[in-house]
């Protein structure tokens, strides 16, 4: 249990999404740039690409896509989904990378993998099958929609959801197969995520390194343009179950 000092310092909220310190449990202060990699900036180096790659990445941070395949009401609830899945909480605004316009852009664009399981609907199917169950299993539980519940009720919704266990909709969940859903929804969120350069800047890559390319591979050395990596504690929030111990079948 986290225990507050008797000092002057900001009350804790506990209903804050934002790590703590360990020390006094009061959140953390929002970051440009998340992570251990403080100074590093992945778009500095812009200088050193060529012009295909310079507009590429460039592309990423100015040319957000427009939701054209979730309905609002979709997107709402996915939106919810995606903030859970892959927290930003503690990222500024301007700098929090907008994950469900990615998604939806692959899904109204087609852009599929070239196979599917016998087992699943097509990736568009499957999203609209999921936010209904999503949405089913809210109502019953809590009587509201996905997204007005708090961050604990949504990742035990979540959480039911990839352990197959949920408590509504089995129904409709028996469309597909629940656990690939659960992968391609991760694998959703991280591919659009670490795309971006403010990711990169957080987790310590310098960034595409063409034409000029690497010069230290081995030993990990960092190269010239990175920086040494500075670690931090901090706690997650209490109103989150992403740090609980989880059982496994190993």
């Amino acid at each position: 249990m986290l225990l507050r000092k008797e000092d002057d310092s900001p009350e804790p909220n506990v209903q804050t999404k934002r790590p703590l310190d360990p020390s006094t449990a009061v959140p953390l202060e929002l970051k440009t740039t998340p992570g251990y990699y403080p100074g590093l900036h992945a778009l500095k180096q812009q200088k050193f690409w060529d012009a295909a790659t310079r507009k590429l990445v460039f592309d990423r941070v100015g040319s957000t896509p427009p939701i054209r395949f979730f309905t609002p009401a979709e997107a709402a609830t996915m939106q919810a989904v995606v903030d859970r899945v892959l927290p930003q909480d503690d990222r500024t605004e301007a700098t929090r990378i907008a994950i469900l316009p990615g998604i939806d852009d692959r899904l109204f664009s087609n852009r599929i993998e070239g196979y599917r399981y016998e087992d699943m609907p097509s990736d568009q199917d499957a999203y609209r099958i999921a936010i209904k169950a999503i949405e089913a299993i809210a109502q019953k539980i809590h009587g509201t929609s996905f997204h007005n519940l708090e961050t604990m009720k949504q990742e035990e919704i979540l959480q039911s959801l990839h352990d197959e266990k949920p408590e509504a909709a089995e129904a409709l969940l028996k469309a597909f197969n629940l656990k690939r859903f659960w992968s391609m929804l991760v694998s959703d969120c991280c591919a659009v995520y670490y795309a971006h350069p403010y990711a990169w800047d957080e987790i310590g890559f310098g960034g595409p390194a063409y034409p000029r390319g690497y010069m230290r591979l081995e030993g990990g050395e960092a190269e010239p343009w990175e920086v040494d990596e500075q670690r931090y504690d901090w706690l997650a929030p209490e109103d989150t179950i992403s740090d609980r111990p989880q059982p496994t079948n190993d």
